[in-house]
């Protein structure tokens, strides 16, 4: 499934991005008054390979949930306990993300791909996820978030101690997110966001930051839920002895995610390869996404072109990451709780600027003399 996906995975169509930008030439503004908007309108038409691009409704996210060994160095202050017990909020529609996807008008699926602790409620798997054929009509429903089990295991090994997962692990992880992201756009979702959720999971996403940028611990690693400085201190210690002990290849990004990620990073990244193979936009969340954006950029560097940053987290690495992957975010409200939020917060930027292209008149069309 993986290798199928990434030879799926295109360049931008240029010529449908050449009629983007010829249009929004003919539009009744001033050339270039939209700013950062005219160029994502350009990048949405390369990506679906018409002009004007679909409007990017029935938006999706989707909240991968793992646990992470690495808890056990003390690089988080919460129990690992929360991981499941924020899984019940999201599904009771009581945490931040679920208002601004109301807001939104946007689903919520729920991924347990690897959560330590038993969830407040244990269904069995979801049959959409083992067989793609079977689509439940409800996969879009706003008022209802939905969570699929397709655990993997239950949390990651501890990666200062060991490899976090094994390469058929994270290739199994991968591959979920994958299949997640057939069933939402074959259930009629044109933009996929993404979401998150795992006590301790900015540690390997700095880790995953580093390896596959070349930059420093120090530079790669923030302060997550808000630790305090010797937690902070422990926390960059044992991303530079992950990364002394693994030496990451960024060359091979399965090797990278089996022995520093985690569980959610992995399906990230594999929803991330799903939608670029399906030509739909990902808009991307915070650190958590970000640094499974680069495994999806190595694995595919073209996926690049599928990808929206939605914000600029405060946590640091997500700014290294964004900067290598050549991303400029859309806005910057200082965030760093994750859960698909600062995405949520952007999607209506990102259907602006489509909406551009479909609604505005040209100046012909409208009568209106140019410079």
């Amino acid at each position: 499934m993986l290798e199928t996906t990434i030879a799926a995975i295109r360049a931008a169509d240029e010529a449908a991005m050449a009629a983007a930008r010829e249009l929004q030439g003919r539009l009744t503004k001033p050339a270039g008054s939209l700013g950062a908007l005219e160029e994502l309108s350009v990048r949405l038409a390369g990506l679906a390979g018409v002009c004007p691009p679909p409007l990017p409704e029935s938006a999706a996210v989707a909240i991968f949930a793992g646990d992470h060994g690495v808890h056990a160095q003390g690089v988080s202050p919460w129990p690992q306990e929360v991981t499941a017990q924020m899984i019940g909020n999201f599904l009771a529609g009581g945490a931040v993300v679920n208002a601004f996807a109301r807001q939104a008008g946007a689903s919520v699926t729920v991924v347990d791909v690897g959560v330590a602790t038993p969830l407040p409620t244990e269904p069995a798997a979801d049959p959409a996820v083992l067989d793609p054929a079977v689509l439940d009509p409800a996969v879009l429903d706003p008022a209802v978030p939905r969570l699929v089990v397709a655990s993997v295991r239950r949390g990651t090994r501890d990666l200062t101690v060991t490899a976090a997962l094994t390469r058929d692990e994270a290739l199994a992880a991968v591959q979920t997110g994958i299949r997640i992201a057939d069933e939402l756009i074959d259930a009629g979702a044109g933009i996929l966001l993404t979401g998150d959720m795992g006590i301790g999971n900015t540690t390997p996403a700095a880790v995953l930051i580093a390896a596959f940028t070349g930059a420093d611990p120090l530079d790669t690693t923030g302060r997550g839920t808000g630790v305090d400085d010797p937690t902070y201190a422990r926390k960059v210690a044992v991303v530079r002895a992950a990364l002394a002990r693994h030496t990451p290849d960024p060359a091979d990004p399965l090797g990278v995610l089996a022995a520093v990620g985690g569980l959610e990073h992995a399906a990230l990244a594999g929803l991330i390869l799903g939608a670029a193979a399906r030509r739909t936009p990902v808009l991307l969340d915070g650190v958590i996404a970000v640094s499974a954006a680069l495994a999806a950029a190595a694995f595919a560097p073209a996926a690049v072109g599928a990808m929206v940053a939605g914000h600029r987290s405060a946590e640091p690495g997500a700014t290294v990451a964004l900067r290598h992957l050549g991303l400029d975010p859309l806005i910057d409200l200082g965030l760093r709780l994750g859960e698909g939020t600062g995405a949520l917060l952007a999607l209506p930027v990102v259907t602006g600027a489509v909406r551009v292209l479909h609604e505005v008149a040209t100046f012909d069309s409208a009568g209106v003399a140019e410079k």
